[in-house]
């Protein structure tokens, strides 16, 4: 995968916004401002396509003993989040769409009634 399918596949989610939060290397995607996606566009322009997403913590658990390319997230909470190595040959562009999907899944369920409101509107 590359960075800009990466980015179109979440741009194409509902009210995603994308930011520059903590520098200006490291990309982050938002749902109604809560984050569900980060990468460092550093480290991709030199061969380590990583990225994090949130994660329900039983299932971030089996998918790091089932593929060694997903680990703890980087800076982030180890429970909630997984680093995702993409371009691996245990982590298909399927699998990372899906965790994506389920990243962003996971934040819009958090969200105020009000905020899942705004959301249907866009």
């Amino acid at each position: 995968m590359y960075i800009e399918e990466l980015r179109d596949f979440c741009m194409a989610k509902k009210g995603v916004t994308e930011h520059f939060p903590f520098d200006d290397v490291t990309l982050v995607f938002k749902v109604m401002q809560k984050m569900f996606a980060l990468t460092s566009l550093d480290r991709w322009e030199k061969g380590e396509q990583r990225i994090n997403l949130k994660c329900n913590p039983e299932k971030a658990k089996d998918l790091r003993d089932e593929h060694e390319g997903i680990n703890p997230g980087f800076h982030m909470s180890k429970k909630h989040w997984n680093t995702v190595t993409l371009n691996t040959s245990d982590v298909s562009d399927d699998l990372v769409k899906e965790l994506i999907n389920h990243s962003y899944d996971l934040v819009v369920k958090g969200l105020t009634r009000k905020e899942q409101k705004e959301l249907d509107n866009y």
